[in-house]
């Protein structure tokens, strides 16, 4: 897993830290190591994994021309798989203008593609369908199916599809309604109809942008997407100006709710995935959710830019990038998406082997990033927060070891974990000198305590052989132990680490 990490700095300002041990907040699964941003230039990105095992991945072009899909058997790989254009932008009528947000399902046997697509010279941009027939859908024949027709003709864009619980199929997407034409656009939800390129009955609106956060700019309800899970029905969105005020909404339903009843979905009433100043991550939007290559973790996919200031239209501006990261589950069986975080290889979190319960049980307790400062991000005061326990491994260390490691925190990042005086450690700002690269680098082992079927990790400071990094007695304090021989079980448990 180290091999996918990459060296990675971020100034940030000066406080110390120390580590604590929290009630689990998330449910567990193995660790997912990605690296932001994985596809450059490339907005709007749905990803999408087949029953052949493939990867396949579309995503809205700069250029607005084309309909372009990659194919790979990772994740990763799809940042370096070959592009297929499988469709182009006409010379006259639909399509001949914009060419926004495709995404590609597969729906009996067939794949289709769900696109917006805009008229030359006009503001007419509608949801369109493409249908390919082939097992590859890079090599697919495909042909067009047209416009999908709703309850008007109006601004609409951004169709997805989802099967629900008791096997109906339905879309979703973004439409302006004729009687809020001060709005943009509101999301409606119809079962799918005789084929994949038409619905069934009315369509009915599940939310409008009523809320101050989903109105900056403009008044956008869009890009919307579903994940299934623990007896719920999870529908994420986008909402405000593509800028760095653009964030994500959540909707939320019974899974056997009565899907076309306004009623049964209910609205958080605050953003759950907004711009971070620390992490330098703007505008995150338009998710699409995928899973890990080994099934186990969800996956959250999503666009944002590296900077926040834009000169003109946030639309002609090129560089909204794919990025992915690992979605979390609270206890309750609702997702905890963090933070946007920090370019370079995705964070991990350190379950300790001293936990009172199983992995996914509020038992289990994880390390903690905690600053010593009275306000902000980590005061110990408030909710605890998903990214307070989530960490980079940057390796090699900063020393540059071979095989060695440093730990960085997500929240925080330019902040590492360093031993500072004989076996003690805290967080701090890096010093790029050659004495505290070698403090702040550890060998990842083994860990200390094997039990079980879990295996877990244990950070062996460099300039110290034979010594681990250790969660106090108090749950709070972070110390080096001594490791070597035998050791009594509660100093293994408390040196070694379940990476999530």
């Amino acid at each position: 897993m180290l091999n996918s990490f990459r060296n990675f700095l971020s100034i940030a300002t000066a406080a110390t830290a120390i580590l604590c041990l929290l009630p689990g907040s998330v449910l567990a699964s193995p660790p997912t190591v990605y690296n932001n941003p994985l596809i450059n230039q490339r907005a709007d990105p749905h990803i999408t994994k087949h029953t052949d095992g493939f990867y396949y991945f579309t995503a809205t072009v700069p250029e607005f021309d084309k309909v372009i899909l990659r194919r790979a058997s990772t994740i990763a790989g799809l940042a370096s798989a070959p592009e297929t254009t499988i469709w182009r932008r006409k010379a006259s009528g639909v399509g001949s203008n914009q060419v926004w947000a495709p995404e590609l399902h597969y729906i009996n046997g067939k794949w289709y593609i769900y696109v917006a697509l805009g008229v030359a010279n006009q503001w007419k941009i509608r949801a369109f369908v493409l249908e390919g027939t082939g097992a590859n859908p890079l090599t697919a024949t495909w042909v067009e199916r047209g416009l999908v027709k709703t309850n008007w003709d109006t601004f609409s864009l951004d169709m997805t599809t989802f099967v629900s619980p008791n096997g109906t199929r339905y879309f979703v997407w973004a439409q302006q309604e004729p009687s809020r034409t001060d709005e943009n656009s509101s999301l409606l939800i119809a079962a799918m109809g005789s084929n994949p390129w038409s619905i069934r009955g009315t369509a009915v609106t599940i939310s409008r942008p009523t809320l101050s956060w989903e109105r900056i700019g403009y008044k956008v309800n869009e890009g919307a997407s579903v994940i299934i899970r623990n007896g719920k029905i999870f529908l994420t969105y986008s909402a405000s100006a593509t800028d760095f005020n653009y964030c994500m909404g959540l909707l939320t339903a019974d899974a056997n709710a009565d899907l076309l009843n306004p009623a049964s979905w209910r609205k958080s009433q605050t953003p759950i995935f907004v711009s971070n100043a620390d992490t330098n991550q703007w505008g995150p939007g338009h998710n699409s959710f995928t899973t890990s290559e080994d099934g186990l973790s969800d996956v959250m996919v999503f666009h944002d830019r590296g900077y926040k200031n834009i000169n003109g239209d946030p639309l002609n501006d090129p560089n909204r990038r794919t990025r992915v990261q690992k979605l979390y589950w609270k206890p309750d069986g609702t997702p905890d998406f963090g933070i946007p975080v920090a370019d370079g290889p995705t964070p991990v979190r350190f379950r300790s082997a001293s936990s009172s319960g199983p992995s996914g049980t509020n038992g289990a307790v994880y390390v903690r990033f905690l600053t010593s400062a009275t306000s902000g991000v980590g005061s110990g005061s408030g909710a605890v927060s998903l990214p307070e326990t989530q960490f980079k491994l940057v390796a090699p260390g900063l020393s540059g070891q071979q095989g060695s490691v440093s730990i960085e925190s997500a929240v925080k990042p330019g902040m590492f974990l360093r031993r500072y005086s004989g076996n003690l450690l805290r967080w701090e700002n890096r010093v790029n000198s050659g004495s505290w690269n070698t403090e702040a680098t550890f060998m990842q082992r083994d860990g200390l305590l094997q039990e079980g079927n879990e295996k877990g990790v244990s950070y062996e400071a460099v300039d110290q052989a034979g010594n681990f990094v250790s969660l106090g007695a108090d749950g709070r304090s972070l110390s080096l132990v001594q490791g070597g021989g035998e050791v009594q079980r509660a100093v293994a448990a408390a040196a070694t680490f379940y990476l999530e």
